[in-house]
């Protein structure tokens, strides 16, 4: 059981304005709640008791709000205000603080419903440390609601990943979670980076996998998508 999360939080939001002007975007409201919290109560129904938050843009704001939520997790601050490291050096920053078992991760700007089965559950029935150094869940291009974007992996019968190629559509969207094994997050650039590095990595061992969501996911990335996702959740 993966009782660790890392909750990435420390984004600037460029897309979401004006929503994002006085608020970090974790914290803009989709059906009343704040988009952290969607996100928390999927990992606190998972079993995650220890999440580890990165913050910068408006941090104090973000902290305050993880201090007022009630339940049993415990939050631990990975702190980016000094500089913005973006997901892989946020990792790495936070490396010390995740402990040295695989754990989740997820971002705070997407939302998920669970399909027949609950999806943190599924996904860690599935991981395997044998074989995997990342396991990314993924979402059908066709039910990636308010995602514009072309896809981002194949998928082969055995849940290996390969990218999409320049130009093409790949039948694939990454939905912002995944299970990582800590003995990926090595040997680093010098500067701000992404989580691709890492999965290239993966990927060039055989070792990036993805599971398919079963249920519904709507990429929160803008305010025009908010209205979508209110009325689609008011709808089931």
């Amino acid at each position: 059981m993966i009782e660790t999360a890392m909750l990435m939080a420390a984004g600037l939001g460029k897309r979401m304005r004006p929503l994002t002007a006085t608020r970090p975007k974790p914290l803009v409201k989709v059906a009343g709640k704040a988009l952290m919290d969607h996100a928390l109560d999927r990992l606190e129904a998972g079993g995650i008791r220890k999440v580890v938050v990165n913050v910068h843009y408006l941090a104090d704001t973000v902290e305050a709000h993880l201090r007022a939520r009630k339940g049993p997790m415990e939050f631990v601050i990975s702190d980016e205000r000094g500089k913005l490291l973006e997901t892989g050096g946020g990792l790495m920053q936070a490396r010390p603080l995740l402990g040295d078992q695989p754990f989740l991760c997820a971002n705070s700007d997407n939302l998920w419903v669970d399909g027949p089965q609950e999806t943190l559950g599924m996904m860690q029935r599935l991981w395997n440390p044998e074989r995997m150094d990342a396991l990314l869940l993924l979402v059908p291009l066709a039910r990636a609601t308010c995602h514009m974007g072309p896809g981002d992996f194949h998928m082969d019968a055995s849940g290996r990943l390969t990218r999409r190629k320049p130009a093409h559509v790949a039948p694939f969207v990454y939905t912002g979670v995944q299970i990582l094994s800590p003995a990926i997050l090595r040997d680093p650039p010098a500067d701000a980076f992404s989580t691709n590095i890492f999965w290239n990595r993966a990927m060039e061992a055989g070792r990036l996998y993805g599971v398919a969501h079963q249920g519904l996911w709507f990429d929160v990335g803008t305010p025009h998508a908010i209205p979508v996702v209110e009325q689609m959740l008011a709808h089931g």
